[in-house]
């Protein structure tokens, strides 16, 4: 018999979608043929399959070779395929034994001498691979990668001629146990936000940002410290629970060229997008689809930088994903599905120039200008931003004294015990409450009630602002430790909308 058949994984967004590879080999004019949707760089894995194989010193047969990827209607990409297919070439010439190779699925890409390469996306194929119980084999710069999954029994390889020799028991290779794990302390990671003279209002609404999971804008003339001010949030948000890392790790993993490395585990992603990105990069997408910034930052904080800068229609396409924490990528052969639960921090400045009400009086922008500048951002997605804070020109005097602010620890300790009180109420933060829960967790008394009116009449806000308000207002009595929402805490959320008249 002159069939074998190898199990491998194709990635299809974040899923690891199981593929046999099925090798058949008969009599006739020598030839390789490989069928099932290979995109040009499967195709080409016959090429690279041969070399390694008479580099690692076994032969090549000269039969007519037939492989076949299954499912046949599922595109595969990449040289994933590659350890596989050489695998089952020599499975099916009998130059290893068949029998194992149920126990095992193979992913990686092949050099020419035989070296395995490692491969984008192992994370979920290990997650995968032990839901059905067999044992993975990878290269060896994947293993660390892979040996985050618990209970998988991982076989990190150098070379083929490794592989072969351990299928034909000449000499095993030890299965590599589960990584070492760092303890998830958001302090390993982020600066800290002792570090930020002054700024009382921005570094209060930092913290009720952080303890509610709202999304926040900065405004102010450059080098107030609004860029310092978001890249210390991370270093008060709550620490990571170790399935919102495992997530995490998932999507770089699948989105990054290097892979995820272990050393990050349970840090929160920053990530800072140029304003000249586009929409695809910002969303995800491409053909094979992948995920974008937003999906990157999941779990952690995207901060867009000089907000008007990016082109309008970059921006409107975060309005659905900040609704949904979500995106859905559509194409005509595929649906890809990436989770976007980030949180939004996002600067600008007041004109073009920058310098809008400074004392010194150097800004020369037209009331035209300004306008034209600032209508680059629409009213929806302003809409969506929970909380908008100035960030004013600090006081010389202020630069030059010693005594420094709170440290990111103590003011975690506030997130912190807000964020507990949040998840024994309704098992969410408050940023993600629904109607149904705002209503009953976001009780206003009557003379509450009206100053609310007033402030939604007189600003102009809509009701899904309404609703944010109620949230960010609901957030401010738990950094309290208030069971209801007192007029402080309405009269400082409703602050936070002020910047919507201009």
């Amino acid at each position: 018999m002159s069939l074998a058949v190898v199990y491998s994984r194709a990635q299809v967004g974040i899923e690891a979608i199981p593929v046999t590879i099925e090798v058949h080999l008969t009599g006739g004019l020598p030839s390789l043929s490989i069928v099932g949707l290979p995109e040009t760089a499967v195709k080409e894995s016959k090429d690279r399959v041969r070399s390694a194989l008479l580099n690692s010193d076994y032969y090549f047969p000269v039969k007519r070779i037939t492989i076949n990827l299954a499912p046949a209607d599922l595109p595969k990409e990449g040289g994933r395929f590659d350890l596989a297919i050489a695998i089952g070439i020599l499975a099916a010439s009998g130059q290893l034994p068949r029998e194992s190779l149920h126990h095992y699925e193979f992913v990686g890409e092949l050099a020419l001498g035989g070296e395995l390469r490692p491969i984008r996306g192992v994370l979920p194929v290990a997650l995968a691979v032990r839901n059905v119980e067999r044992a993975l084999v990878v290269p060896m710069d994947n293993a660390d990668e892979a040996s985050i999954v618990h209970h998988l029994d991982i076989f990190p390889c150098r070379t083929l001629f490794d592989i072969c020799q351990h299928l034909q028991e000449v000499k095993l290779i030890s299965p590599r146990r589960t990584h070492a794990l760092p303890t998830i302390n958001p302090s390993r990671f982020a600066p800290d936000l002792n570090e930020v003279r002054g700024q009382h209002q921005a570094r209060r609404a930092l913290e009720v940002a952080a303890a509610g999971g709202h999304n926040l804008l900065m405004l102010g003339p450059p080098g107030t410290g609004k860029t310092m001010l978001a890249s210390r949030l991370p270093s008060i948000l709550p620490p990571m629970t170790e399935q919102e890392a495992l997530e995490t790790a998932v999507l770089q993993s699948v989105g990054s060229s290097a892979g995820f490395q272990v050393e990050s585990w349970g840090e929160r992603p920053f990530r800072t997008p140029h304003h000249t990105a586009s929409g695809v990069a910002l969303v995800g997408g491409g053909s094979h689809p992948r995920p974008g910034e937003i999906s990157l930052a999941h779990n952690g904080v995207l901060f867009l930088d000089e907000l008007p800068e990016f082109d309008k229609k970059v921006l409107e396409v975060l309005r659905q994903p900040l609704e949904s924490r979500q995106i859905l990528i559509s194409r005509a052969a595929r649906q890809a599905q990436f989770p976007a639960n980030f949180q939004l921090v996002a600067a600008m400045n007041p004109c073009p120039c920058g310098y809008l009400g400074d004392p010194s009086g150097r800004c020369q922008c037209s009331t035209e200008q300004v306008k034209r500048y600032r209508s680059r951002l629409s009213g929806p997605l302003l809409d969506r931003i929970d909380l908008h804070v100035e960030v004013p020109h600090l006081p010389r005097q202020d630069m030059r004294l010693e005594a420094r602010s709170e440290t990111s620890a103590v003011v975690r300790e506030r997130v912190l015990s807000a964020r507990e009180r949040q998840l024994q109420r309704c098992h969410k933060p408050n940023s993600h409450l629904n109607h149904q829960e705002i209503e009953a967790f976001c009780r206003l008394n009557e003379p509450d009630e009206r100053l609310l009116d007033t402030a939604i009449e007189r600003l102009g806000l809509s009701a899904r602002a309404w609703h944010r308000i109620l949230r960010v207002a609901r957030t401010i009595a738990d950094l309290s430790c208030s069971d209801s929402i007192k007029t402080q805490h309405l009269t400082e959320a409703i602050t936070y909308r002020r910047l919507e008249r201009y």
